[in-house]
């Protein structure tokens, strides 16, 4: 890792939930490079960012769609009058020149085309109040494989030190023999903390804390965190989440009022590279 990239990802572990926007006062000392600094750590999936279609064009199927009958046609009316205005061009075309749609229907629709492989898009940063955040992967390189360079000797204020110390208090995998850690509520649970847990015995784990923290078959993720972190890690107990999501046991749904929570609730959830934060988990 370079050392301005370093820097990038220390001055982001100083963010609440290692989140903020790209043009925020945080960058300001990268000038015009952190927007590439921005996409070689997005490309090795260490952040992740605010995306948006540059400029499109169509493709050799999308061309051939438009010779078929229009009742035939496997696209809406609204997709076919895109493919056509695309067709039209003689080369790549920005989005905004497609003037026959609001920005968001039009995103969508731009979005569908390019899926099913009739259009291409160039897909880059969002030019508009962009969002950086740290990944899964970003946490657990910096956490378990990160090593310094030997030879390398980059200056790294005491403030990013920092960062990068509170960050590893943080996510520091420790496995003690016992662990027995209060939930952060007024209500105290009597659920024993389990050692390397079955999926089944996680969604026990899940019912009776809805049960007595009374959160109505609506737990916040943090508090099952607590009880399983460690011996589990944050990985490990996403994983288990998902699977039982799968497996139709439970559902996680997103948080719409995060002004209720403190960050370090917050930071529990699971970060959906779209931006959203799953927060919740409802017993089916």
């Amino acid at each position: 890792m370079e050392t301005k990239e370093l820097k990038f990802i220390l001055k982001l572990l100083g963010c609440p939930n290692y989140r903020t926007g790209l043009s925020s006062s945080t960058f300001d000392g990268f000038k015009s490079e952190k927007n590439k600094i921005c996409r070689d750590l997005g490309d090795r999936e260490l952040v992740d960012y605010s995306r948006e279609i540059a400029t499109v064009k169509i493709l050799p199927p999308g061309q051939a769609l438009l010779k078929l009958d229009p009742a035939e046609l496997p696209i809406t009316d609204k997709e076919r009058k895109v493919l056509d205005k695309l067709s039209k061009a003689t080369a790549k075309i920005a989005p905004s020149e497609i003037t026959s749609l609001k920005a968001a229907e039009r995103a969508e629709i731009l979005k569908s085309l390019n899926e099913r492989g009739l259009i291409s898009a160039e897909i880059k940063i969002q030019r508009i109040k962009a969002e950086v955040w740290l990944t899964e992967r970003g946490i657990e390189f910096l956490r378990d494989e990160y090593i310094p360079n030997k030879g390398a000797n980059p200056v790294i204020s005491l403030e990013l030190l920092g960062n990068y110390l509170r960050f590893l208090r943080k996510n520091l995998r420790v496995k003690p023999e016992q662990v027995s850690v209060p939930l952060p509520t007024n209500k105290q649970s009597s659920v024993e903390t389990i050692i390397n847990p079955s999926d089944e015995e996680i969604l026990q784990l899940i019912e009776k804390l809805d049960q007595e923290l009374g959160t109505e078959n609506y737990l916040p993720i943090f508090h099952l965190r607590q009880k399983l972190q460690p011996p589990m890690s944050r990985e490990e107990l996403d994983q288990a989440l998902y699977r039982l999501q799968v497996n139709n046991h439970i559902e996680l749904s997103t948080l719409a009022e995060p002004d209720k929570f403190t960050s370090e609730q917050l930071d529990a959830g699971i970060f959906q590279r779209q931006g959203s934060l799953v927060f919740f988990i409802t017993l089916n």
